[in-house]
């Protein structure tokens, strides 16, 4: 049976965490479906790259080092993985939902006229049954993703057309390392074979990259609060409740759509998908596309003034309560605490 295919982001011979959290669910998938699990890496001066991927669990990882292919561009990066798509003729392509995969995935399928889901939760496999045209499918990927603005959950198949194609956004998976000393086979490709020059005809003459100062990816304890905070103010609370006890500030999507915080802190599915090991909601609902980023935080606690706010139902505890009169009083009995 046909592989499953990672396309592996790297900046300065480092490879993404989402390329490897990726790599994670493609060894699985590939264990559940019984083949092969593959990775293309594009870059310049990629010597030893393979000792960060293969351990995952990768059986192939093609390797195009040559000094024009970074940084990254469009065109190349495009012609190299159709191509070696058409070669080898995955059932499953993986990408991670960032700027280079929002950009390369949509051309990728294109050209190979196989379609794309965009920034996948879950991915699962199983079956399909089409009762009009009387035809029944089997070992489908399941590309599960919310839809219409978080209120539904959707499972998407693809059940005619390959390589199955989804992107996925960094923290969604978990990042494990198969095995330290896996054995994995090393191709290295003729990138004279893959590109033509017309395919750099578009040149990067000056890339400059500004480093997010806000990193609620790696907190160990997060402290978000959604519409229920009332205003930019308001989040004053949570930002002084965060320095006390060591946390970061995260947000939801509607406090970020109101100006109440900066969009680098929106947690869920169109922000960063976290999993701290205490995640504190303040004032936030708990709509789909905002569980969808928190729910496998290792413990949750909900500051809300509605019983039945649907946060409450994946909450550990919760604290029933305006989060004006709450989150002083933590602030308070913390610092006492402390001392």
């Amino acid at each position: 049976m046909n592989s499953i295919f990672v396309y592996c982001e790297v900046e300065q011979g480092v490879v993404a965490d989402v390329s490897l959290e990726l790599c994670t669910k493609g060894r699985k998938l590939a264990d559940e479906l019984q083949c092969d699990l593959e990775a293309v890496v594009i870059g310049s001066g990629l010597q030893d790259i393979e000792k960060q991927i293969i351990p995952y669990g990768v059986d192939k990882l093609y390797i195009a080092d040559d000094p024009h292919l970074e940084p990254y561009t469009t065109q190349v990066h495009a012609s190299i993985v159709v191509k070696l798509f058409e070669e080898e003729k995955p059932q499953i392509a993986l990408m991670g939902a960032t700027g280079i995969g929002r950009d390369l995935g949509p051309r990728v399928s294109s050209a190979l006229h196989s379609g794309l889901t965009a920034d996948c939760t879950s991915l699962e496999i199983g079956n399909h049954e089409d009762k009009r045209a009387g035809k029944e499918y089997k070992n489908l990927l399941y590309q599960i993703r919310p839809a219409f603005g978080g209120n539904i959950i959707a499972t998407i198949i693809n059940p005619d057309c390959r390589p199955q194609m989804a992107t996925v956004r960094e923290g969604v998976m978990k990042k494990e390392i198969l095995d330290a000393g896996y054995k994995g086979e090393v191709v290295r490709l003729n990138v004279g074979k893959y590109v033509t020059d017309a395919d750099f005809v578009v040149k990067v003459i000056e890339r400059r990259m500004e480093k997010s100062k806000v990193n609620i990816k790696s907190a160990s304890i997060l402290v978000s609060g959604g519409y229920g905070m009332g205003s930019r103010e308001g989040f004053n609370l949570l930002f002084e409740l965060a320095e006390v006890i060591g946390a970061e500030v995260g947000a939801s999507r509607a406090a970020v759509d109101a100006g109440f915080a900066d969009h680098e802190r929106q947690v869920g599915q169109t922000g960063v998908t976290v999993r701290p090991k205490l995640y504190i909601a303040c004032g936030i609902s708990g709509q789909v596309q905002h569980t969808a980023g928190m729910q496998e935080s290792a413990m949750i606690i909900s500051v809300n003034n509605d019983p039945y706010a649907p946060i409450n139902a994946i909450a550990d505890y919760v604290i029933e309560g305006d989060v004006n009169e709450v989150i002083p009083k933590m602030i308070k009995y913390y610092r006492q605490n402390k001392k």
